[in-house]
């Protein structure tokens, strides 16, 4: 093909479809990409468990927070640069550069012998990281056409699902009956599995430019996401929402975020290309992503302590508790990717998702003291269900929307914003929590006999207290989760409005590739 014409066909974002892969190659990378997905999503999870055991062996309880901080900071920051570089240099050299980066910090974190170290190996962890989820989705849009793409990003979400359920239950089992150190040497089989199949399988376009790196706007991207999630870690907690470092983080995101606005509009090669947001459908898709990590991650984060305090559940247990969630996601994102191949049809998917989801919400506002596990388990069916609809629409949506060189600036986008709404919904949520909680025992008959400093909000704690103070707690505790989905449900009427914008632009299919004496002229691929 002619470069001009080639040229022609990315400026209009449009292509032939003939550069998408067949169903059987498709399928024979798939499980590389899955692996990648469930080496991300494990890990952060597992890690969670073992804590007190990590705490136990090297100290430093004042630094535990950082264990989980430094891994998702880095990761965050690295997010929008794996995307990037690989839509300029090629995909698979940056993914197989993220696998390994994650797989180095892995070992070294199982080997640290004091709390500095693990946090330091934590961090390259996350460096890779940031590499894994962009570079299993950027590729599954490089290979495959938009109309078939919703079926295979389905079974990324049952992956995704599976490790937000087995996380948990994976690493109390491997720090019970092991050791703290294998939750971080369990990645090296599944990630050296994953890393040795991919360069064995996959290829994908090598795109090459000229242009240099946007060095300076990735700084500046780097330094605002910095600052906002040390904020929404550390406001309220470590230090007072009013207090000059607080202030002095909040000043430099707005002023970082500012220079990396003008930065990005001057930039031969933009980090993260703003004419992207000029497309409706993919800024929607971006305010949906952030609505959804907001709203779901964090006001799920505190749903573990209601299960084992007010339900009695053991960490174990509490972990499986969220099984209907997963069975809800897993039947919806099965039915929305099939339905989105065979007919090309998706808008009505992500206005299902937030209307259902709501309604979870709004479900969970319900739980009290009474609650029962079943009730509690049809509530994370409806959730569920709603998520499943509404996360790998947004995702097909998102990378609709740009031309196909820009399939990584879509990718890395997704999950930039959703962990930033994350991370700003625990901070907000947290407050929330926190407030109602002391309103809740300063009203109740046993507030001279409880508190919430220091660790007695512990459900160990908790359920050691004498049966009429531990009651006024569970009334307490359930009042707080109900306070914290009251204030998550607008954030999922948001998301229902706002899926009502999207545009459904017809969705590229697969077409025959040529033939054998055409193929000389298709892009350059490589192993």
């Amino acid at each position: 093909m002619p470069a001009g014409a080639g040229q022609s066909a990315a400026a209009t974002g449009q292509t032939d479809g003939s550069q998408f892969a067949d169903r059987r190659t498709v399928m024979i990378v798939l499980p590389g990409l899955l692996l990648a997905i469930l080496l991300a999503m494990l890990d952060n999870l597992i890690v969670g468990t073992a804590l007190p055991r990590i705490v136990g062996d090297l100290g430093g309880v004042a630094h535990l927070s950082w264990v989980v901080t430094a891994y998702i900071l880095a990761s965050t920051i690295t997010t929008p640069f794996y995307g990037k570089l690989g839509d300029m240099y090629g995909r698979k050299k940056f993914f197989i550069a993220a696998i390994i980066i994650f797989l180095g910090g892995s070992a070294l974190s199982g080997l640290s012998t004091s709390m500095a170290e693990l946090i330091t190996f934590r961090a390259i962890q996350g460096l890779g990281a940031g590499g894994l989820m962009v570079g299993a989705m950027a590729t599954l849009g490089d290979i495959v056409a938009p109309r078939e793409r919703g079926k295979y990003m389905s079974y990324m979400m049952v992956v995704m699902m599976l490790a937000t359920i087995g996380g948990p239950l994976v690493g109390g089992i491997i720090t019970t009956d092991f050791s703290w150190r294998w939750i971080f040497y369990i990645n090296l089989p599944v990630g050296g599995a994953a890393l040795v199949y991919l360069m064995a399988v996959l290829r994908v376009p090598a795109n090459r430019v000229s242009h240099k790196v946007d060095y300076l706007g990735g700084a500046l991207l780097a330094l605002a996401t910095t600052a906002i999630i040390l904020l929404a870690t550390w406001g309220g907690t470590e230090y007072a929402w009013g207090s000059i470092q607080i202030i002095a983080l909040a000043l430099i995101t707005v002023a970082a975020a500012a220079g990396f606005l003008v930065t990005e509009r001057r930039a031969a090669e933009p980090m993260l290309p703003l004419h992207v947001f000029r497309n409706k459908n993919f800024s929607v898709a971006m305010a949906l992503t952030f609505l959804t990590g907001l709203a779901m991650f964090g006001a799920m984060t505190f749903l573990p302590l209601y299960q084992q305090t007010v339900q009695g559940a053991s960490p174990t247990v509490s972990g499986l508790m969220l099984t209907p969630m997963m069975l809800g996601v897993t039947i919806t994102s099965i039915v929305a990717g099939q339905v989105t191949t065979k007919t090309g049809k998706y808008k009505i998917f992500p206005i299902l998702g937030g209307a259902i989801m709501g309604a979870g919400m709004y479900l969970l506002t319900q739980l009290d003291v009474h609650t029962t596990r079943l009730t509690s388990g049809l509530f994370y069916v409806v959730l569920g269900l709603g998520m499943g609809f509404l996360m790998q629409m947004v995702s097909l949506i998102a990378q609709n929307s740009v031309e196909q060189k820009d399939m990584g600036v879509a990718s890395s986008g997704r999950m930039f914003f959703q962990q930033i709404g994350g991370s700003l919904g625990v901070a907000a949520f947290g407050a929330v929590f926190a407030r109602r909680l002391t309103q809740s025992l300063a009203a109740s008959a046993s507030s001279a006999h409880i508190s919430i400093s220091g660790g007695q909000i512990n459900p160990a704690t908790v359920n050691a207290l004498k049966p009429a103070v531990r009651q006024d707690f569970f009334v307490a505790i359930a009042h707080a989760v109900q306070g914290v989905f009251y204030w998550a449900l607008p954030s999922a009427v948001l998301i229902f409005v706002l899926a009502w914008f999207i545009k459904e632009v017809p969705l590229r299919a697969r077409t025959p590739a040529p033939a054998p004496e055409q193929q000389t002229t298709h892009p350059e691929m490589v192993a």
